[in-house]
């Protein structure tokens, strides 16, 4: 027998003959997974652990929630950002993008903090966000704001 085969032998054998069965597949069968263990939502924005989780992309913590961003990858993953640049350009690196199907796009408000759909969020450029790309996301159109499209391509040019 390989090491592989017998390592992966080895929690079905030290489960004993009935539960060792169950988590043959069994497990399955009765309609029960693991995958839901981890209490997270499939669909929608996720708690962000302010001050502890980092952004994929630049490593930085995630501490402003004014300028916070999420991302949920076809796959289902949630991805958590410290800026809305570090989202744009870790995307652009993907083999999807914010239109593939089952992907889901937040970014924060930058007055209330509740969650937006970041392709009809609104971007005032100007303020001073953690990685430098001074865009903050607002609900409501106002004076001087950008569309999505619009404050992707000036993140995307900036190059950064």
């Amino acid at each position: 027998m390989k090491r592989r085969d017998f390592l992966g032998a080895l929690p079905a054998a030290t489960a004993g003959p009935y539960l060792g069965s169950l988590l043959g597949g069994g497990l399955a069968g009765l309609g029960l997974t693991l995958g839901g263990c981890s209490g997270e939502p499939t669909s929608g924005p996720v708690e962000i652990k302010w001050d502890r989780e980092t952004c994929p992309r630049c490593r930085m913590v995630i501490s402003d929630k004014r300028f916070a961003a999420q991302l949920r990858d076809p796959n289902r993953k949630v991805w958590k950002f410290d800026d809305i640049g570090c989202l744009v350009f870790w995307l652009a690196h993907q083999q999807f993008n914010e239109a593939s199907t089952n992907t889901e796009y937040w970014v924060a408000d930058y007055r209330s903090g509740s969650w937006l759909d970041a392709r009809k969020a609104h971007y005032l450029h100007g303020k001073k966000s953690p990685m430098g790309y001074h865009y903050a996301a607002l609900a409501e159109p106002e004076a001087g704001v950008v569309d999505y499209p619009e404050m992707k391509k000036r993140i995307i040019a900036l190059g950064k």
